[in-house]
Protein backbone atom coordinates (compact mmCIF):
# COMPACT_ATOMS: atom_id res chain seq x y z
CA UNK A 1 0.00 0.00 0.00
CA UNK A 2 1.37 3.37 -0.66
CA UNK A 3 2.31 5.89 2.06
CA UNK A 4 1.30 8.78 -0.28
CA UNK A 5 -1.60 10.42 -1.75
CA UNK A 6 -1.61 12.85 -4.55
CA UNK A 7 -4.66 14.39 -5.89
CA UNK A 8 -5.34 17.20 -8.78
CA UNK A 9 -8.01 19.71 -7.75
CA UNK A 10 -8.96 22.61 -9.99
CA UNK A 11 -8.44 25.67 -7.86
CA UNK A 12 -10.07 29.07 -9.03
CA UNK A 13 -7.90 31.95 -7.96
CA UNK A 14 -10.44 35.03 -6.68
CA UNK A 15 -7.39 37.11 -5.74
CA UNK A 16 -3.91 36.66 -6.86
CA UNK A 17 -1.81 37.87 -9.71
CA UNK A 18 -1.17 36.66 -12.01
CA UNK A 19 -5.25 36.34 -13.20
CA UNK A 20 -6.16 33.09 -14.37
CA UNK A 21 -9.63 31.75 -14.03
CA UNK A 22 -8.59 28.57 -12.40
CA UNK A 23 -6.03 26.75 -11.94
CA UNK A 24 -4.31 23.64 -11.35
CA UNK A 25 -3.68 22.49 -7.68
CA UNK A 26 -2.50 20.02 -5.72
CA UNK A 27 -3.39 18.09 -2.78
CA UNK A 28 -0.89 15.65 -1.20
CA UNK A 29 -0.65 13.54 2.49
CA UNK A 30 2.45 11.68 3.37
CA UNK A 31 1.69 8.98 6.02
CA UNK A 32 5.25 10.10 7.52
CA UNK A 33 4.34 13.03 8.22
CA UNK A 34 0.60 12.15 9.22
CA UNK A 35 -1.12 15.39 10.44
CA UNK A 36 -0.18 17.32 7.59
CA UNK A 37 -1.93 18.01 3.89
CA UNK A 38 0.53 20.03 1.25
CA UNK A 39 -1.44 21.90 -0.99
CA UNK A 40 1.19 22.67 -4.04
CA UNK A 41 0.28 25.69 -7.13
CA UNK A 42 2.23 25.58 -10.19
CA UNK A 43 4.81 28.15 -11.17
CA UNK A 44 2.47 29.86 -13.97
CA UNK A 45 0.32 30.63 -11.20
CA UNK A 46 2.36 32.40 -8.92
CA UNK A 47 3.80 35.88 -8.52
CA UNK A 48 7.73 34.50 -8.54
CA UNK A 49 7.30 31.96 -11.45
CA UNK A 50 8.40 28.85 -8.84
CA UNK A 51 5.96 26.47 -8.08
CA UNK A 52 4.50 26.93 -4.40
CA UNK A 53 3.67 24.69 -1.87
CA UNK A 54 1.85 25.09 1.51
CA UNK A 55 1.46 22.96 4.08
CA UNK A 56 -1.09 22.94 6.90
CA UNK A 57 -3.40 20.56 9.32
CA UNK A 58 -5.16 17.77 8.00
CA UNK A 59 -7.77 18.71 10.41
CA UNK A 60 -7.84 22.53 9.83
CA UNK A 61 -8.88 21.15 6.04
CA UNK A 62 -11.83 18.80 7.68
CA UNK A 63 -12.94 21.91 9.60
CA UNK A 64 -13.15 23.81 7.54
CA UNK A 65 -15.60 21.92 5.52
CA UNK A 66 -18.25 23.06 7.97
CA UNK A 67 -17.21 26.23 9.60
CA UNK A 68 -14.29 29.16 9.33
CA UNK A 69 -11.46 27.70 10.67
CA UNK A 70 -7.91 29.29 10.80
CA UNK A 71 -6.18 32.22 12.28
CA UNK A 72 -2.42 32.11 10.91
CA UNK A 73 -1.17 31.57 7.21
CA UNK A 74 -3.57 29.15 6.05
CA UNK A 75 -7.60 29.34 6.51
CA UNK A 76 -10.50 27.84 5.46
CA UNK A 77 -14.32 28.52 4.82
CA UNK A 78 -17.31 26.84 3.31
CA UNK A 79 -18.37 28.75 0.56
CA UNK A 80 -21.87 28.33 -1.00
CA UNK A 81 -23.56 24.55 -2.14
CA UNK A 82 -20.65 22.98 -2.72
CA UNK A 83 -17.70 25.31 -2.54
CA UNK A 84 -14.55 26.18 0.40
CA UNK A 85 -12.20 29.11 0.32
CA UNK A 86 -8.18 28.67 1.40
CA UNK A 87 -6.93 31.87 2.03
CA UNK A 88 -2.96 31.71 1.86
CA UNK A 89 -1.41 34.58 3.43
CA UNK A 90 2.04 35.70 3.09
CA UNK A 91 4.35 39.18 3.61
CA UNK A 92 3.71 39.23 -0.53
CA UNK A 93 0.19 39.32 -0.20
CA UNK A 94 -2.68 36.57 0.08
CA UNK A 95 -4.35 34.31 -2.39
CA UNK A 96 -7.34 33.25 -2.07
CA UNK A 97 -8.90 29.73 -3.85
CA UNK A 98 -12.45 28.03 -4.34
CA UNK A 99 -11.94 24.55 -4.62
CA UNK A 100 -15.32 22.14 -4.80
CA UNK A 101 -15.95 20.68 -1.67
CA UNK A 102 -16.37 17.46 -3.30
CA UNK A 103 -12.60 16.78 -4.38
CA UNK A 104 -11.71 18.01 -0.60
CA UNK A 105 -14.24 15.33 0.70
CA UNK A 106 -13.16 12.33 -1.51
CA UNK A 107 -9.09 13.55 -0.77
CA UNK A 108 -9.75 13.66 3.05
CA UNK A 109 -11.73 10.21 3.21
CA UNK A 110 -8.51 8.80 1.38
CA UNK A 111 -6.26 10.47 3.98
CA UNK A 112 -8.74 8.37 6.50
CA UNK A 113 -8.80 5.41 4.84
CA UNK A 114 -4.68 5.64 4.89
CA UNK A 115 -4.14 6.94 8.29
CA UNK A 116 -7.71 7.13 10.71
CA UNK A 117 -8.68 10.30 11.88
CA UNK A 118 -6.93 10.23 15.27
CA UNK A 119 -4.45 7.56 15.01
CA UNK A 120 -1.74 9.31 13.50
CA UNK A 121 0.25 9.86 16.23
CA UNK A 122 1.21 5.97 15.74
CA UNK A 123 2.49 6.70 12.14
CA UNK A 124 5.33 8.49 14.19
CA UNK A 125 8.73 7.62 14.87
CA UNK A 126 9.83 9.42 17.80
CA UNK A 127 12.52 7.49 18.42
CA UNK A 128 14.36 7.84 14.98
CA UNK A 129 13.49 12.27 14.90
CA UNK A 130 15.01 12.03 18.26
CA UNK A 131 17.92 10.34 17.08
CA UNK A 132 18.32 12.69 14.22
CA UNK A 133 17.91 15.90 16.67
CA UNK A 134 20.63 14.32 18.61
CA UNK A 135 23.02 13.32 16.07
CA UNK A 136 23.98 16.84 15.32
CA UNK A 137 23.98 17.90 18.63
Amino acid sequence: MSTVIEQPVEARLVAAAPRMPSIPATLRYDRCDPFAVRMTFPAPATLEGVEVCWTFARELLAAGLLEPEGQGDVRVRPYGYDRIVLEFHAPEGTAVVHVRAGEIRRFLEATGELVPVGLEHLQLDLDHHLAELMRDA
